[in-house]
Parts: C-alpha cells; sequence; structure tokens
C-alpha cells in the first residue's frame, strides 16, 4: 500500500486507530457512526506524503521517503494527529491543506450523505475527503471533487488511485461547479466563501444540502429549487483557506475600540460581523448582540432567492436581516 515499508504501515495502523478512537470518544459521528468505519478504513497517510509544520526557522518539511527511520516515525504519527495539515505552500502562503480529521468528521454526518447520493465536494484538497465519501456511498463513480489548480488536482489523482479510489477529480472553477456531472443530492466545500454560488443550486435536485464554511462558521442550506435555498450555522467555529477563483475583495480590519473587553475576545460576537460585512457597524453589532442574548452561530441562518441572498438572526423573515453578496 503506497510502497511503505511493513514497518511504516503498521506503525500507520496502529496511528490511524488511535485518531478513530480519539475522534469516537469526542462523539463527532454519534449521529451516524458508518462514518467511524470510513475513517478506519481509508489511510491518511496515503494524501499527505509529505506535509509541512511550523519551526524555528519557518516551515519544516516531513516525508514519508524520508531515508532516516526516526523521520519517516515522525512523518506517520503527525499524518494521524487530529490536526490540520500544510500540505502546499506558495511564497510562505498556505495554498491547501488536509483538514482536521474530526473536523472532517463532524462534516460528514453534518452533510447526511444517504445511500446513492451524488456528492460534489468543492476543493479537492489532498483527495482524503473524497475517499472518505467515495467509501461510505460505496461507489467511486457517485463522488465528484473539483479544484481550481492543476497540480492539486493530479496529486489529489494520485492519492485517490493509491488508496484504490476513482472517483471524477475535475480541474475547474469549483464556484461554477460541475455541470457535467449535475444533478447532485449533496454539495460540500472546503473552503471558505464569501457567497453561495447559484450555480450550485441550479446543479442540485430539490431537497439536496448544501454544507459550506461561511464567514468562520460551517452554513448547512437545503435547496428547495434552482433558485432558492435556505438554513441555519452549525453550532462550532470553523476556518477554512478561502475558494480562489470566486473573486473577492479582501475586507478591511474592523476596528473594537470603544468596546467592552468581551467584544474583543468572545469569538461568536467577530462571527457576527464577519456574518454581515459592514452592513452594522461594531458598537451597533454590539449592541444587538447584547440585547439577544449573545447569540451562537446556531441561531444564525442564510436564504438565497433568486439574485438576493441575506443573512439573519433567529428569523429569515424577521427583523434582524443583512444583505449579502
Amino acid at each position: 500500500m503506497g510502497g511503505y515499508d511493513t514497518g511504516t504501515e503498521a506503525l500507520a495502523d496502529a496511528a490511524r486507530a488511535e485518531l478513530v478512537r480519539e475522534i469516537d470518544a469526542d462523539g463527532a459521528w454519534a449521529r451516524d457512526p458508518v462514518w467511524r468505519e470510513a475513517f478506519a478504513a481509508v489511510p491518511r497517510h496515503l494524501f499527505v506524503p509529505y506535509y509541512y509544520v511550523p519551526g524555528p526557522r519557518g516551515y519544516e518539511r516531513r516525508w514519508g521517503e524520508s531515508p532516516e527511520p526516526a523521520a519517516r516515525e515522525r512523518w506517520v504519527r503527525g499524518a494521524y494527529a487530529d490536526v490540520p495539515l500544510a500540505t502546499r505552500l506558495r511564497d510562505g502562503e498556505l495554498v491547501s491543506s488536509s483538514s482536521q480529521p474530526s473536523l472532517m468528521a463532524r462534516m460528514l454526518v453534518a452533510l447526511r450523505v444517504e445511500d446513492g447520493d451524488r456528492v460534489l465536494e468543492v476543493g479537492a484538497g489532498t483527495g482524503y475527503n473524497a475517499a472518505l465519501l467515495a467509501h461510505r456511498l460505496g461507489a467511486d463513480d457517485l463522488v465528484t471533487t473539483v479544484d481550481l489548480e492543476p497540480e492539486i488536482t493530479e496529486s489529489a489523482r494520485r492519492h485517490l488511485a493509491a488508496a484504490g479510489h476513482h472517483p471524477a477529480v475535475v480541474t475547474g472553477d469549483g464556484a461554477r461547479g460541475v455541470p457535467e456531472r449535475a444533478p447532485y443530492d449533496r454539495i460540500i466545500a472546503t473552503c471558505e466563501l464569501c457567497a453561495v454560488p447559484r450555480a450550485w443550486l441550479a446543479q442540485c435536485r430539490p431537497g439536496a444540502r448544501i454544507l459550506t464554511p461561511f464567514a468562520t462558521g460551517l452554513l448547512a442550506l437545503t435547496v428547495r429549487d434552482a433558485e432558492h435555498a435556505e438554513g441555519r450555522f452549525l453550532p462550532g467555529a470553523a476556518f477554512f483557506v478561502p475558494l480562489r477563483g470566486q473573486g473577492r475583495a479582501e475586507p478591511g480590519s474592523v476596528s473594537l475600540a470603544g468596546l467592552p473587553a468581551r467584544a474583543r475576545t468572545r469569538e461568536p460576537f467577530r462571527f457576527l460581523l464577519a456574518l454581515t460585512r459592514g452592513a452594522l457597524g461594531p458598537r451597533e453589532a454590539y449592541a444587538l448582540w447584547e440585547r439577544e442574548g449573545e447569540p451562537g452561530r446556531g441561531r444564525y441562518g442564510v436564504t438565497v432567492r433568486g439574485e438576493h441572498a441575506w443573512a439573519w438572526l433567529d428569523d429569515p423573515e424577521g427583523p434582524y436581516a443583512w444583505p449579502l453578496c
């Protein structure tokens, strides 16, 4: 498997089993234990033949083909740590990574995949998430993964083949979806968006579910039809590399001067600022957040209807709503 020696494979098996126990103890897949078997079966180390970790002189590269046994052992143990792994750097900037496994487990459970579903993954990364989906569905042809960078899709395809999976790996702009493989029952993005692409809705069957990082949260949308989707955020935080190719202006920094200290330290308040993106000033946002009982992410949602999209608190037709691009 992957051309590694038997000692490396034995260590990988043990480390993978420990990772599964760790995620299991966290309760990530209590609602859908079928994912436990997928994580136990799919070897993450095949998808990260090298990765980078912060070191005293910048990033240190860990490599599975190192001639030093101790270095290979560090690589294997790191591959099965419950942390995100930097897999591709450009001019010192992270452009691709393998997400934290426990977060991946939480997202896959929240996607609510059912037997026979056709799934589009936006952000191929290493290919590991696509392999988990293919294993769960029992059919590679039901899974499509797309990424803008040819070198990322080429390496993802190699990793998938090494693990025995051959889903459709497409090079293209994920914001445009992959219409030739539609319709989809589920869409999952592993990169942060600044808007919900209308192309995704058009490529989904009615009742489809979309799960995507958005404004440092995870947004779960139900597609009503080709022009209408609506849903809420999951409770926890989520931070991802932005989707390349969507075309967005980087927001300027927001000053919190003059606000109470907890405005600077309470992450749910900063989520509100990220979600409203200037539609509320910091003082106005803080007054609302305090008045409404310091709401967490689960009370917010997003509606997409035709050319319009808006974020809201508690009720899509309620008094607290903010336009999105």
